[in-house]
């Protein structure tokens, strides 16, 4: 036994790196927690618990750049059931409190004098990651609340599904997040908080730590945390008479939640009945995690679909018997990638257990044949091409090696024309796919000359003059954007709207200097990486691209030049140095670049042009302190710089 449980507890470890660490997943949550419940009987059964156990373990070991914070109090994970009728006897006599279980990134926000100092992740419990600079660029978080003590509240960091769609849209393939959950995680650790604040990130409080106010019960601090200006959780009070028929209220719930959420949590709701109870080394006692039973449904796969996307990756589709689930009927599920498929060893005709996780998306959950005799396609089955195996983000894939494969094409110009690229409305993949089978476009640049084929197009199934008409006026009006739109248009692997704002940011809006920039220039931008800055050289040292950029690049009507920055009137001509640690921005050249952009002036040193002197410890007896003093030049910190943003 003490083999099997050492192999559980190396599978769910590299499991949980994965999550955690690396924000993707390399098995669903209902393998997880099937896997964990064996390891968690195991140990009870032998009595042999190993150091590195998972069952130990509260979170992540934080291994990012982010900067390193000790939680003042120790943050733990919460036992958990899928049995009601243990709901009821954990209650016994006492009032609960019932909440939805989010399922985003848990963090902890500490405010005071009446203003947000700092947000931490939750990390191993012990020690999580500052992301104070992410969050003053969440949608919801209030920056100042009305309450002058020291607050220290935690809640959970979450996207949208809406949002994820949209985001996940926008991104290669090969970058997509598996679930708003992963992308959720991926974005609150971002080192620059531009991509952070383009994600629509809100946050929800559901506890509250520290504050010199006296609440008898929890319900009390969330209703107070909802007059400072915090969304909660919704909640409910519960009596071990009623909790079964409100759980399955919030079950009801679920399928039309804007957030993720994989279960419930019932606390009880007297705060000092709460605290006599005490905690184990993991769990605290007063409060329980309820998970819902997963609607499992066994069904036969009957094949496997491989799409091409338009960078080419080939995505594997699973097709099966349709069953119902959650009230509907299903007969589809995507598989991810190659290593998930290897992972549950499918074949056809094998019989398979799917559910919808979150009770929404989706999955294949185990396979209970393991014939693992899927024939994986060495071409592309849109093209013929040749198909080889790469590393992605969440393990291995399939992609077509074929640059002029059709799915590409179409995908690609798909891609052009969608919202946050061109945004040419009126020209949907069916319309794209019969125009390049028409021959009246190969490639994006062709788009522009659909006049010639006006008669053609007026006469095909499905169009009229009234159809053209309005496609032409899309087309022509899409001229008018941005030069990152038009980048991000352009479909370049890895790069990302957020990315091509950041590019044209940094090389202020110029197209040719982003052309003809080096791989060394790219890399020293905050949020680009090598793999990045190389896919954008590459791209650029192609003249198949470079002519097709000529042909349109001329037609367009960019308006996001140096000339069009926003300014700030607090800001706008002041002159400032930069000394001393930085808390909120990651160096002085983030903080450099938000000036600039707001129509201020960096300079080096301290002279009697200076406005302002950005030095969080003003008694510093620093030489630009020194100077600043005796020219009565005001020494403010990061936090009084973006006050003033906010006049």
């Amino acid at each position: 036994m003490i083999e099997k449980i050492k192999q559980l507890v190396d599978k769910l470890n590299k499991a949980r790196k994965a999550y955690y660490q690396e924000s993707y997943e390399i098995m669903s949550d209902f393998e997880y927690d099937k896997l964990y419940d064996e390891l968690e009987a195991l140990e009870k059964e032998t009595g042999i618990v190993l150091s590195n156990s998972p069952t130990q373990q509260v979170g992540y070991v934080v291994l990012s750049e982010l900067k390193k914070v000790k939680h003042d109090k120790k943050m733990l994970s919460l036992d958990k059931t899928k049995e009601i009728s243990k709901i009821e006897d954990f209650l016994d006599t006492k009032e609960g409190l019932l909440s939805f279980k989010m399922d985003g990134l848990t963090i902890v926000l500490t405010y005071i004098d009446g203003s947000l100092i700092s947000a931490v992740t939750r990390g191993n419990g012990e020690i999580g990651e500052d992301i104070t600079h992410n969050c003053k660029v969440f949608k919801n978080i209030p920056l100042k609340i009305p309450f002058k003590e020291e607050l220290i509240i935690r809640g959970e960091a979450l996207i949208s599904f809406k949002d994820f769609e949209n985001i996940n849209e926008n991104l290669d393939i090969e970058e997509k997040y598996k679930n708003p959950r992963n992308l959720c995680s991926g974005t609150v650790r971002q080192l620059n908080n531009e991509i952070t604040k383009d994600r629509n990130v809100s946050f929800l409080a559901f506890s509250l730590v520290k504050s010199n106010k006296n609440f008898n019960l929890k319900s009390e601090q969330l209703d107070f945390l909802k007059s400072l200006g915090f969304e909660t959780v919704e909640y409910a009070l519960v009596s071990k008479s009623n909790v079964a028929k409100t759980i399955l209220d919030f079950e009801d719930k679920v399928e039309t939640n804007k957030f993720a959420t994989d279960g419930l949590v019932i606390t009880f709701n007297d705060i000092i009945y709460s605290n006599s109870l005490g905690e184990t080394s993991k769990f605290p006692k007063d409060s329980l995690a309820f998970k819902w039973a997963d609607d499992l449904a066994t069904t036969t796969l009957l094949d496997v679909e491989w799409n091409t996307s338009r960078t080419g990756l080939i995505n594997p589709v699973a097709i099966f018997e349709p069953v119902e689930l959650e009230g509907t009927t299903v007969n589809r599920a995507s598989l991810h990638n190659i290593s998930i498929i290897k992972n549950l060893k499918l074949g056809i005709g094998d019989t398979i257990k799917v559910y919808k996780a979150n009770m929404i998306i989706p999955q294949v959950a185990e396979n209970e044949t393991n014939s693992d005799n899927l024939e994986i396609p060495d071409k592309c089955n849109a093209c013929g091409g040749k198909a080889e195996t790469i590393q992605i983000r969440d393990g291995l894939a399939l992609k077509c090696t074929n640059p002029k494969c059709i799915a590409k094409i179409i995908n690609g110009i798909v891609h052009y024309v969608s919202r946050d690229a061109m945004n040419i409305t009126d020209f949907s993949k069916a319309t794209i796919e019969k125009f390049i089978n028409s021959g009246f476009i190969t490639n994006y640049t062709d788009i522009y000359s659909l006049e010639k084929y006006k008669d053609e197009i007026i006469n095909m199934q499905g169009f009229g003059e009234k159809s053209y008409n309005n496609l032409i006026n899309a087309i022509e009006q899409s001229k008018n954007t941005t030069l990152a739109n038009f980048i991000y248009a352009l479909g370049i692997e890895h790069i990302g709207l957020s990315n091509a704002k950041l590019l044209c940011k940094y090389f202020e809006y110029n197209f040719n200097k982003i052309k003809n920039a080096t791989l060394d220039e790219i890399v020293g931008i905050d949020g680009f990486g090598e793999i990045m800055a190389k896919s954008l050289v590459n791209y650029f040292a192609n003249e198949e691209n470079i002519n097709l950029i000529g042909k349109v690049f001329s037609l367009l009507n960019l308006n996001d030049n140096t000339n069009n920055k926003i300014s700030n009137t607090s800001i706008q001509d002041k002159i400032f140095v930069i000394t001393g640690d930085l808390q909120t921005f990651k160096n002085r050249k983030e903080l450099q670049q938000k000036i600039e952009d707001l129509g201020g002036k960096v300079t080096g040193s301290v002279s009697s042009k200076t406005d302002f002197l950005i030095n969080n410890d003003k008694n510093s007896t620093s030489s630009k302190n020194k100077k600043a003093k005796e020219l009565n030049i005001p020494i403010i910190s990061e936090d009084d710089f973006l006050n003033m943003l906010e006049v």
